[in-house]
């Protein structure tokens, strides 16, 4: 079943799961999708489903809905599609559609400060860790995510190994950096 995931600062805050042919997505409380954000017009957009086929329609929004980082009135869906609609970013995902195999990577923080948080990999790098201390990033390739050593005496550790190269990252590969554990995983 197609669905969105809602994700403010690249931090995923909400799920949903499109069941109907035609989903709107607004600050108003009548839509389906309520994101309550001044930069989000009452009805600024809706989602259409028709067989196998998907298609955003901006509904005249004051600040636009964007696909891929350009601006469109109505757009076809693909999967992994990334939609622009105020600050808010959204990946579009339908495993039944051909372009299925395409995956999304996430950083699970499981313990320190930020135990519980997610964060959805929607740039094309993302640095994690704490600036003079220890910070890595992970950059999205066409061919997968790689993990790099960015600066800090300790480098980071995945599965227990500390990293001496560049890490191509799997799905559920444990990250250490800093005193903080996370899990990488593909959704």
């Amino acid at each position: 079943m197609p669905s969105l995931a809602i994700m403010l600062d690249g931090v995923t805050v909400k799920e949903v799961e499109l069941a109907n042919p035609r989903t709107t997505i607004g600050r108003r409380s009548t839509n389906d999708v309520v994101i309550d954000h001044p930069a989000v017009s009452g009805n600024h957009a809706v989602l259409h489903l028709k067989g196998q086929a998907a298609e955003i329609e901006d509904l005249h929004s004051t600040n636009g809905t964007y696909v891929n980082g350009e601006p469109v009135a109505r757009q076809a869906l693909r999967d992994g599609d990334l939609l622009g609609i105020g600050r808010y970013q959204i990946r579009f995902r339908d495993p039944a559609s051909p372009a299925g195999a395409s995956r999304v990577g996430v950083v699970r923080v499981l313990s320190g400060p930020g135990a519980g948080r997610e964060v959805t990999l929607v740039k094309v790098v993302t640095t994690l860790g704490k600036p003079g201390e220890a910070v890595a990033s992970i950059t999205h390739r066409p061919h997968g995510f790689v993990l790099n050593h960015v600066e800090g005496a300790q480098r980071p550790q995945v599965n227990g190994s500390t990293m001496l190269d560049a890490h191509h990252l799997s799905d559920g590969d444990r990250i250490a950096l800093g005193g903080v554990d996370m899990e990488f995983v593909l959704r």
